[in-house]
């Protein structure tokens, strides 16, 4: 049976889909062998035929405005708590590969095989974002309660880099734990920060839905990033179950982090070693950075029944001109390092038919990429209609930022690989595997829970290809 075959029966036993077609209407397979090579497929709601003839469909295109209508409960699957991994291995590169093929065969490696994995004509994308001490803990006047805020993003200075180096006050979109028991006042605490002790204090200046706009003022002269760094915690995912250890301020950071404003890790660059991008710079295949400042969405899970009702955060993103260019002369296959890579690279994408149709390249809505006005331009003609952008404004780097959905229907357009973690069920992240996948995502993830594979944050990882 032809290699295509393989792949198409593959993907019509798992949710019938085929990247970007709804499928399928009826099938038909043309020899018994190839009904038994498929027996699990006869099963899937009654919609393979056996006529003796060869395989075909006839697809039914799912039309972009039905892509809201996908239902969560359909990206669900039995998680195991003793399979969720608390902590990393001891040596970040020896976790469990699980490897996609783009014939859709699996097969199992460890993640220093990597290199050897990746396809000669690769480019490796990367997120260099940093995780900050988000968590700040003070307490009332006289031992009162305590009050947890945690730091989104920043207000004013809105850019996080003059935020960060503040030296006298600055504003930041804050989560607060216990807030009711703060109802007016400034809070207080004192950090030493390289030896001085410094006060700083914490103003809730107004809320905004479930956030608080917090001022924070301190003396000396020292910076923010000094502050949070002295005063906060990492934060690690709520789903680990556990508080933060001394460990986390290393293990929850990748190798290439260098630029702060995240408050979640790209997980999936954890497992990257000196020696792994090392091997991979042996083989001639060069590494690019983007910058994606995770936000506290990303441990939402998804709460409504269709993905319509759900409300994508929005997220920083920044890439330098030049990595543009490189990727716009489209001669490597982009394999993006995490999701949050994904995204930035698929938004860049959207930005340049943005840009293409007259609209400033700030922010990529949620639902743009399914608009029936979308250009639907090649990546190539996208690019260099952002890279014109830039250099018309004098732009070293594009800052903006993206609230973009990828869900099944999506058409990847940069994307030509990825590598990822195991994702919790129903969430977005579950959504973008599935459709890059075709809707494989159960398959893959019924392996991973039969063969003992690490889910989540500090778990196993997937290369797909």
């Amino acid at each position: 049976m032809p290699l295509w075959a393989d792949e198409f029966a593959a993907n019509i036993h798992h949710n019938f889909h085929i990247r970007n077609i709804r499928l399928p209407v009826f099938v038909a397979v043309e020899s018994l062998s190839v009904w038994q090579w498929r027996k699990s497929a006869v099963r899937c709601r009654g919609n393979l035929l056996i006529l003796q003839t060869k395989i075909f469909f006839i697809p039914k295109i799912r039309p972009a405005m039905d892509i809201r209508s996908i239902e969560i409960s359909e990206f669900d699957y039995p998680l195991p708590d003793e399979l969720i991994a608390r902590h990393p291995l001891a040596e970040r590169d020896r976790c469990l590969l699980l490897v996609r093929h783009h014939d859709g065969t699996l097969e199992q490696r460890v993640f220093a095989e990597l290199p050897q994995l990746l396809p000669a004509d690769s480019m490796l994308v990367c997120n260099n974002t940093r995780v900050i001490n988000a968590r700040l803990r003070f307490r009332k006047p006289g031992g009162g309660a305590q009050i947890e805020i945690f730091c989104l993003e920043p207000v004013s200075p809105v850019d996080y880099q003059q935020s960060f180096s503040a030296t006298d006050g600055c504003e930041w979109m804050c989560f607060v734990g216990n807030s009711k028991r703060w109802k007016d006042g400034g809070l207080t605490m004192t950090v030493d920060v390289g030896g001085i002790d410094v006060t700083l204090t914490a103003t809730r200046i107004e809320r905004l839905g479930n956030g608080s706009v917090v001022r924070f003022d301190w003396p000396h002269g020292v910076t923010f990033s000094q502050i949070i760094e002295a005063a906060g915690e990492i934060p690690i995912p709520p789903y680990l179950n556990r508080s933060t250890e001394d460990s986390d301020s290393s293990d929850y950071q990748t190798v290439f982090s260098r630029i702060e404003g995240s408050v979640a890790a790209p997980t999936a660059g954890l497992h990257f070693t000196p020696a792994v991008l090392d091997a991979i710079a042996a083989r001639g295949i060069p590494r690019r950075e983007v910058t994606l400042h995770v936000g506290a969405g990303t441990f939402q899970p998804v709460k409504t029944d269709t993905i319509g009702e759900h409300p994508m955060h929005s997220e920083f993103i920044s890439v330098d001109r030049d990595v543009i260019c490189d990727i716009a002369r489209g001669d490597r296959r982009v394999i993006a390092v995490g999701t949050t890579s994904v995204r930035t690279l698929e938004s860049l994408y959207h930005l340049g038919c943005m840009v293409s149709r007259g609209l400033v390249p700030d922010e990529v809505p949620q639902w743009y990429p399914y608009s029936p006005d979308h250009p639907n331009l090649s990546a190539q003609d996208a690019l260099r209609h952002l890279v014109d952008y830039m250099d018309a404004n004098g732009l070293p780097r594009l800052v903006g930022s993206t609230r973009i959905i990828i869900a099944p229907g999506y058409e990847y357009k940069v994307v030509k690989g990825m590598v990822t973690n195991f994702h919790q069920p129903q969430s977005t992240l579950l959504l973008l595997v599935s459709a890059f996948t075709g809707g494989d995502w159960r398959r893959m993830y019924d392996y991973a829970l039969s063969h003992g594979f690490r889910f989540l944050s500090y778990g196993d990882a997937q290369l797909l290809l």
